[in-house]
């Protein structure tokens, strides 16, 4: 005769190859779920489903919870639950607390959640987390670590690609709690996107995972649905995308995307599964340690850094009997040459002067305030000071003109899809999307086949082509810059960007080499909008207003423009809430504490290194001091807009980011960018006196690294003809 049952909180494992058999364990939170969950029929068709899923695992449960108890669950938290604006390169939304604090409230803040902490309690239980274990083969679940927040969405709020490995994560889930009474539309956005990897081998022979460009799944947010995957290293990439207002702005109360998320973790001490180190091996695989790394083998843009030509090699190029050159030689004789094709260079070995042909290359392109003598040293003196300048109004105004009226008449919109964006050139897209995405164009190269390398004419060059191809890779811009930062260049790379409103982004990284860079980012976005434009525009407006006037209070708490969100308890009570949600979530979230998180996004930030004591709590999260104590904790901040140039001394460590281009945007986000080798002064005189040349093995691939800059040269030459 058998004995008694015996209940068991954890499952039994079964070691070895064959799959694991779980038994289901019972206990008091099984009610709280849909009718038929846990059958054995039901737990075969889920977990059919999740294997069969693509482009990864996953799975997707309609109707989850028992329909009553979600919807006290949803009332509680609009009415008693503070949320916190949260910004940072890779994420912008609303968030409470962690909701594993839940159990250290007190009496009376309990009261006000008991739904809630039911909620918490039958996700974690150990039904819920067997049936999940059977269904992904993610093996045991801890029942000891919760971890879940509640997010809201609303228009402007995204999350970008990421694949949520960090720490002991095994199984990530999102629980729709939308308005059970009004169906999400299908364009609103805010839908859980996943990315398809391809397979790469690194240069050491190791396996990489590598995101595509762009999802190719999207599971759309309903109520009472869940969504969730297993948690595995270069493969679980993920994005939210944005939640898209509403052309009518009173319909945008409708568009609150409000929902669980959280993990479930590997078994912790005590706990049945757990194994000891498992955790350090787990984080040593996220995708954070690859960002930062220099895993960047199969990315785009590629780094092409390119020498300046010495004069030596200027010279020997014109003289050049090549046919090719004629395109670019004729006519460039000035009134010092002799009536034949022959140039005649001034010689003047003073690196702090500007020549005349020089001059002439620049006044083109540059405003011609920026080639004074005294703007120069005005401008050297500001950058020794601080190691940045901002230079409004930088190009020359025809050219700007001309500049600004290729760019309008570009196609408003581009698609999202890579294939048919590079289907038609010249731009290429940019990726790994866990890195960057966005748009790209490279200085045009000559055919390789010519010795000379000099086939193109600047005719033929389209604005924004010849400004990357003659101007920023030439040796008298480089003087410019020079003279302007009193830094002594080495070598250029450029390119042109455009960030598709809706879809593109930088992510944080850091600058990992020991010497300095000078960074240039050219401002071209004809579009207005943005932050600078609207700060302007507030400026005008608030002119002779009184200076001591003192900003209004939010949801009628006093002291609430004094308040920070993020330091408030993540479940105070309603009359305290630094966000408040009014009219049961149909009122848009608000913030006093945090003008900008109403921006469209676009700008470019410089931070401070990492603090290497600093604990990253999430994957999402990259040092960045978006949630710092604001503005002194950004090196450099500028909004996307027209003709501006900013110059930055870029030391080992700082992080940059374009922040992603909200589809609320006026226009795309347009710029040329630039990176510039520096030595030290002293080790350039140095490298002067001793003669030193490149080895036969730097040589290699010297043709290709000297092309751009050998058209700028000639393309100087024909300017100097067409002036002439």
């Amino acid at each position: 005769m058998s004995g008694p049952k015996r209940a068991r909180d954890e499952p039994e494992w079964e070691s070895g190859a064959r799959r694991r058999r779980v038994t289901i364990a019972r206990d008091d939170y099984r009610d709280r779920f849909r009718p038929g969950l846990f059958d054995p029929i039901s737990l075969r068709d889920e977990r059919q489903n999740y294997m069969s899923a693509s482009p990864y695992r996953h799975g997707v449960i309609s109707q989850l919870i028992s329909p009553n108890f979600l919807k006290d669950v949803r009332k509680e938290i609009v009415q008693n639950v503070s949320f916190a604006p949260k910004e940072t390169d890779i994420y912008k939304i609303y968030q409470s607390g962690d909701l594993a604090n839940l159990d250290g409230l007190d009496g009376m803040s309990l009261k006000r959640l008991p739904s809630l902490l039911t909620l918490r309690n039958a996700l974690y239980s150990s039904a819920f987390r067997e049936f999940l274990s059977s269904v992904t083969d993610a093996g045991p679940l801890s029942g000891k670590k919760t971890d879940m927040a509640i997010n809201i969405y609303t228009p402007g709020c995204h999350l970008l690609c990421h694949d949520d490995v960090i720490g002991s994560r095994r199984v990530s889930y999102i629980l729709y709690l939308l308005d059970p009474e009004e169906q999400w539309g299908r364009y609103w956005g805010g839908a859980l996107r996943l990315y398809p990897t391809k397979p790469y081998k690194s240069s050491e022979g190791t396996l990489i995972k590598v995101p595509t460009s762009d999802p190719t799944k999207s599971i759309q947010p309903v109520w009472n649905q869940l969504s969730f995957f297993a948690v595995e290293p270069g493969q679980s990439f993920h994005d939210v995308e944005e939640v898209l207002a509403a052309q009518q702005p009173e319909l945008n109360d409708q568009r609150v995307r409000i929902a669980i998320s959280g993990w479930y973790h590997i078994p912790q001490e005590g706990e049945i599964g757990f194994q000891e180190g498992l955790e350090e091996k787990l984080a040593e695989s996220s995708s954070l340690t690859q960002l930062q790394g220099k895993n960047d083998e199969h990315d785009l843009p590629k780094a092409n850094p390119q020498k300046y030509v010495d004069k030596e090699t200027q010279m020997s190029s014109i003289g050049s009997s090549d046919p090719l050159l004629q395109n670019a030689r004729n006519g460039v004789a000035d009134s010092k040459s002799k009536g034949t094709n022959e140039v005649e260079l001034e010689e003047d070995t003073d690196d702090d002067i500007l020549t005349e042909p020089e001059i002439n290359l620049l006044l083109k392109y540059l405003h011609p305030t920026f080639l004074t003598p005294d703007t120069i040293d005005s401008l050297r003196t500001s950058f020794e000071d601080s190691s940045l300048l901002l230079i409004k109004d930088f190009l020359n105004p025809t050219y700007a003109k001309t500049l600004r009226d290729y760019i309008t008449l570009q196609p408003d919109k581009l698609p999202h899809n890579t294939k048919k964006v590079e289907a038609q050139p010249p731009w290429t897209v940019a990726c790994p999307p866990h890195k960057h995405r966005y748009l790209f164009m490279t200085p045009i190269a000559p055919d390789p086949s010519h010795q000379n390398l000099l086939s193109i004419k600047v005719k033929e060059l389209s604005p924004l082509k010849e400004l990357l191809t003659v101007l920023l890779p030439s040796p008298a811009f480089g003087k410019w810059l020079h003279l302007a930062t009193d830094l002594t260049l080495t070598t250029h790379d450029v390119r042109a960007r455009r960030f598709r409103r809706g879809y593109d982004y930088t992510l944080a990284t850091g600058y990992e080499e020991e010497q300095p860079r000078l960074e240039l980012t050219l401002g071209l976005t004809p579009s207005g909008g943005w932050e600078d434009d609207e700060k302007e525009e507030d400026e005008k407006e608030e002119e002779g207003a009184e200076s001591d006037k003192k900003p209004q209070p939010v949801e009628g708490n006093d002291n609430a423009s004094e308040l920070d969100p993020s330091e408030l308890d993540p479940l105070q009570t309603a009359d305290v809430h630094a966000m408040a949600m009014a009219k049961r979530l149909h009122d848009p979230p608000k913030t006093a504490t945090r003008d900008t998180f109403d921006s469209v996004g676009g700008y470019e930030v410089y931070l401070p290194p990492a603090s290497k004591d600093a604990k990253i709590a999430d994957p999402a999260v990259y040092q960045t001091a978006m949630e710092g104590d604001g503005e002194d904790d950004v090196l450099f901040s500028m909004a996307a807009g027209w003709n501006r140039l900013s110059l930055v001394l870029r030391d080992k460590g700082v992080m940059k980011f374009v922040k992603y281009v909200s589809a609320m945007a006026k226009g795309d986000r347009w710029d040329v960018v630039g990176e510039f080798g520096v030595v030290d002064d002293e080790e350039g005189e140095d490298r002067a006196e001793d003669g030193e040349e490149d080895d036969e093995g730097d040589d290699e691939g010297k043709e290709d690294s000297e092309s751009t800059t050998d058209v700028a040269e000639a393309a100087e030459e024909e300017l100097d003809s067409d002036s002439d």
